[in-house]
């Protein structure tokens, strides 16, 4: 029996929408919520960028996104393509023969604004490039570029400017019988953002693309994206999502899984669940869980690992974990597996131990899948 079926109160009702592919990642329907990034590089140095590309990929991304401003990085976007461990989106601002060029180079999906490219007929060769070639396309709707006739007409960005400009693309698309493709309505002040997707998700059926752009650093752009994704999702909006840090593309993978992690939508590597440490640990809980976060990165087998500093709450939380290890003072504390009182460990032997429990569980999780 499921978690979710003796626990109905975290069950997430999943919005319907279409199913795209973006080249072997399914986006939208039934598939998995993918997680995305974008490459900060200059695309037309191949070697960078599909050295982060590969990093990305390594911590989960899905789908990786590269900017094409330009001939040298659509030129260099064959070579990206064909290296890349992971489907590549070509990223499109204006200039409508770079998303013809990005098409031809192989992109899996190009991300453009089909208001921004130029008229009816450039629009058409766009989509006739995305067809010929198997790409998806990603409508990006930004509160920051909005059109002027809307600001105009709304005075400022606000949701209902923001939908507008949704389905205005969205039926240069159709026009073209063209009908693969995804749309995002992103903002920096996540009301904004909120509010956007929530109307852009009843008067459409197309996979939604979730981000809170330009959301900041680290710590307060993971806040804020947690905020306004995990409000999103919580819904049951949301078929892929790239959270937007001033940072390394990597943390925004690791942020991303965790946001979907903590919501029960996608299930990757070791959920460390572990308390802020006080005068009654009988350890050093947070170099401790800094260590076995750093040790553990390369476990990509879904599983629970408790550390606590005490017997407070240590023993209640490893009843729901598959691994756990509580602090008892003088040197030794508790090993839990799967939630029962397993053996003594000495806090120096710990973190190896721990690792070594780990990895020995992770393969015969492993194991069993391969065999079903």
């Amino acid at each position: 029996m499921s978690h979710d079926t003796l626990r109905p109160w975290r069950s997430i009702g999943r919005r319907r929408s279409r199913q795209i592919r973006v080249g072997n990642v399914l986006v939208g329907g039934d598939a998995p919520i993918s997680v995305q990034t974008m490459t900060n590089t200059l695309t037309s140095d191949v070697k960078a960028t599909l050295e982060q590309v590969s990093r990305a990929a390594a911590a989960g991304a899905d789908i990786v996104r590269v900017s094409t401003p330009d001939v040298e990085s659509t030129l260099a976007l064959r070579e990206i393509v064909a290296q890349s461990p992971v489907p590549i989106v070509a990223d499109i601002h204006f200039h409508y023969k770079r998303a013809i060029e990005a098409a031809e180079a192989g992109a899996a999906c190009l991300r453009i604004n089909p208001g921004n490219i130029g008229d009816a007929a450039r629009v058409r060769e766009v989509v006739k490039a995305a067809k010929d070639h198997g790409c998806s396309i990603r409508i990006g709707v930004n509160a920051g570029s909005l059109e002027r006739h809307l600001l105009e007409k709304y005075g400022e960005p606000c949701p209902e400017a923001m939908v507008d400009s949704s389905l205005d693309h969205i039926k240069l698309l159709q026009d073209n019988d063209f009908h693969e493709f995804k749309i995002s309505v992103k903002a920096s002040d996540v009301f904004l953002a909120a509010a956007a997707y929530q109307a852009l998700a009843e008067a459409t059926d197309a996979p939604i693309h979730l981000g809170i752009t330009e959301a900041g650093g680290l710590v307060p752009g993971t806040v804020k994206s947690a905020i306004g994704l995990g409000n999103l999702l919580w819904t049951g909006i949301g078929d892929t999502i790239r959270v937007s840090l001033s940072a390394d593309p990597v943390e925004e993978v690791k942020v991303g899984f965790e946001i979907l992690k903590s919501l029960g939508l996608r299930h990757r590597g070791v959920t460390i669940i572990s308390c802020p440490s006080c005068a009654r640990q009988g350890f050093d809980v947070i170099r401790t869980v800094s260590m076995l976060e750093e040790r553990l990165a390369h476990v990509t087998t879904s599983m629970s690992l408790s550390i606590i500093g005490c017997v407070v709450n240590g023993p209640g939380e490893a009843l729901m974990t598959d691994i756990g290890f509580t602090g008892g003072g003088a040197g030794h504390g508790m090993v839990y597996m799967a939630g029962k009182q397993s053996h003594r460990l000495s806090n120096e032997q710990m973190i190896d131990h721990i690792v070594e429990l780990v990895e020995a569980q992770a393969a015969q999780i492993e194991a069993a899948k391969a065999a079903e």
